[in-house]
């Protein structure tokens, strides 16, 4: 593996977060069917569900109230959708 000049380990993504930071997801992807999954507000993914701009995330059975899936036929939507999903988990701007 590749050294750094600073002489520091490197981590693997894998690993997981360093120690002292703070990870929250906000979108993933479903590899079974190519969905894209973004975590929004609750009332936003039942407003996306019924226009039928996606489905609710729901594996085996048990649905996630805060997780849209995102059919890759409309893969246009994504990049939106993944900002807005970044803003929800961002949460408010401090004051």
């Amino acid at each position: 593996m590749p050294t750094g000049g600073t002489g520091g380990s490197r981590r693997s993504p894998s690993a997981g977060p360093a120690p002292g930071t703070t990870t929250v997801e906000f979108a993933s992807w479903d590899r079974r069917t190519g969905d894209l999954l973004v975590k929004l507000p609750e009332a936003r993914v039942d407003e996306l569900v019924d226009a039928g701009h996606a489905h609710a995330f729901a594996p085996a059975g048990r649905r996630f109230r805060q997780w849209a899936a995102i059919a890759p036929d409309h893969h246009d939507a994504w990049v939106a959708l993944l900002d807005e999903a970044l803003t929800f988990v961002a949460g408010p701007p401090p004051p």
